[in-house]
């Protein structure tokens, strides 16, 4: 019956050497795969085919993305918090967005997303996406390509480090004390390339393309253990991924368009998105 509380006070001193402080975890280190799994889903990516619209025209986007299963080796730390089991990175598996897009002359495309600090299974996200991209003609057989730059900023916070479990288990750190309210910032900033074409009179548009994202996430512990001791770690990383990504528009009419995509960093995370999208004010171009 001594070894519960005897491993718990263990933890507790090991506990105390990472409560405070910064951790720069190299790239090849879980903490590293971690964000750059999770930066996947989060990416500002094109989401359709290559399309031109008339200058003032607005876009309204609906889109939801997958969210991929970190597996429990890859969520423990390996060089920040040793010791520690995996941290809670499932608390959701679809990651919603609301998106907006405003038509620029010259077939540029100005687009902002944010959202909202809305909690939801205990996750708070507070993000926000622009890009800026132009569409050119790519020969003469209604081909389309797209150079867009993009970026990701704001913040989560979500129970990564002391989830519930972790609080009542009593081989945990956590254990007795407080479900944490950590702050995950993902900073991702990319540039990608989408080359498109139209079938059936417009109506069907495939499209591929590939882009790097570079990524600055910073992630920052906020938990108290069962004596009160404020947990509060740092966690920076710098990094970055190729991604590659294609699917398919729909428009089934002129203002009202639906597309899917599969996105991954082949190195790292697949996700899937889907979006619907309506257009207000202007008539849909061709080329």
């Amino acid at each position: 019956m001594r070894v519960i509380p005897m491993t718990a006070g263990l933890l507790l001193v090991a506990g105390a050497a990472w409560a405070q402080g910064t951790c720069k975890p190299g790239d090849g280190s879980n903490e590293a795969e971690v964000f750059r799994d999770m930066s996947v889903p989060l990416a500002f990516s094109q989401g359709q085919a290559p399309w031109t619209f008339l200058p003032g025209a607005i876009l309204a986007v609906a889109e939801v993305s997958d969210v991929p299963t970190i597996d429990d080796k890859t969520a423990t730390p390996s060089k920040c918090r040793p010791g520690t089991g995996p941290d809670n990175w499932g608390s959701v598996s679809i990651a919603p967005r609301l998106r907006v897009g405003f038509s620029l002359s010259n077939a540029a495309m100005l687009e902002m997303s944010w959202t909202p600090p809305i909690r939801i299974s205990g996750v708070k996200p507070n993000l926000w996406s622009f890009a800026l991209s132009r569409t050119v003609p790519l020969g003469k057989k209604g081909a389309l390509m797209t150079g867009r730059i993009h970026t990701t900023i704001g913040s989560i916070r979500a129970p990564v480090t002391c989830s519930e479990d972790a609080v009542d288990d009593p081989t945990d750190v956590c254990y007795n004390g407080e479900v944490s309210d950590d702050k995950y910032k993902p900073g991702i900033y990319g540039g990608e390339l989408t080359i498109g074409k139209d079938f059936a009179g417009g109506r069907l548009r495939p499209y591929a393309g590939g882009g790097y994202n570079l990524l600055r996430p910073r992630f920052e512990q906020d938990a108290r253990d069962s004596t009160g001791q404020k947990l509060d770690q740092k966690v920076e990383v710098n990094t970055g991924q190729w991604i590659v990504f294609g699917g398919l528009t729909w428009a089934i009419a002129p203002a009202f368009h639906v597309s899917g995509e599969a996105y991954s960093a082949p190195a790292d995370a697949f996700t899937w998105r889907a979006r619907a999208t309506y257009v207000f004010g202007g008539k849909h171009k061709r080329r």
